[in-house]
C-alpha cells in the first residue's frame, strides 16, 4: 500500500456539504523524501524507503548521516518503507500530500497515547460493583475471582487484569480525506486517530 509519514496536529471540526458538523484531525502529511529504492533483483522484493522531518547530523550516527548522503537529503527523524507505488520514483525523489484525493478513504496507523498502569475497570470495561464482576459484592472497583479451584490450581494465560495500558500501534481504517491542502502540506481526515499531538503518524491508500 502506498502512503506517507505525517505528524498529527490536532483535532477541529468542519461543516460538510450538508451542513452538519464533523470532527477531523489535521494532518501534517510529507513532503517525504525518497532514501532508498528496494528492487526485486537486489532485495527480493519492490518497495520505497521514505523519510520525514528532519533531524541534525549531531543527534545521528555515522550509518544514517552515510544514507542519507547517498539520497543528496538531510537525516530524517522518521524512516519507513511503503510498498505499492504506482509511479517510478527515483533517490531524493520527494513525494507530497497531493498524492491524496479529497473523497478517498486511508487507513491511519500511530501510537496510542500512553496510561500508565490502569485498573480493570478502565483497562477492561469491567463493570465494577454496580454490575457484579467477578463475585465481587463490596470492593467498587477490584477485578474478583481470577481462578477455580485446586484444578486447575493456575491462572490461565490472557486473564484480564490490571497492568499497563496504550502506548500501542493502532490503526484506523477508512478515514475520510475531507481536505488536501498543498500548499501547507495538510491532510484532514474525518475522525480522531491514534497518538498525541505531534507525534508520527503513518497514512496508507
Amino acid at each position: 500500500m502506498s502512503g506517507l509519514i505525517g505528524k498529527k496536529i490536532g483535532m477541529t471540526s468542519i461543516f460538510d456539504e450538508n451542513g452538519k458538523n464533523v470532527p477531523c484531525t489535521v494532518i501534517e502529511a510529507g513532503p517525504c523524501i525518497v532514501t532508498q529504492v528496494r528492487t526485486e533483483e537486489v532485495d527480493g522484493y519492490n518497495a520505497l524507503q521514505l523519510g520525514f522531518d528532519d533531524a541534525t547530523e549531531k543527534s545521528a550516527t555515522k550509518a544514517d548521516i552515510g544514507h542519507a548522503k547517498k539520497a543528496g537529503t538531510s537525516v530524517k527523524r522518521k524512516v519507513v518503507e511503503f510498498k505499492g507505488f504506482d509511479e517510478e520514483y527515483k533517490l531524493g525523489d520527494a513525494i507530497t500530500v497531493e498524492q491524496f484525493i479529497e473523497g478517498e478513504f486511508v487507513d491511519v496507523s500511530g501510537t496510542s497515547k500512553g496510561k500508565g498502569f490502569q485498573g480493570v475497570v478502565k483497562r477492561h470495561n469491567f463493570g465494577g460493583v454496580g454490575q457484579a464482576t467477578h463475585g465481587q459484592h463490596n470492593r467498587l472497583r477490584a477485578p474478583g475471582s481470577i481462578g477455580a479451584a485446586s484444578y486447575p490450581a493456575r491462572v490461565f494465560k490472557g486473564m484480564k487484569m490490571a497492568g499497563r495500558m496504550g502506548g500501542e500501534t493502532v490503526k484506523v481504517q477508512n478515514l475520510r480525506v475531507y481536505k488536501v491542502v498543498p500548499e501547507k502540506n495538510l491532510l484532514v481526515v474525518k475522525g480522531c486517530v491514534p497518538g498525541h499531538k505531534n507525534s508520527y503518524v503513518i497514512i496508507e491508500k
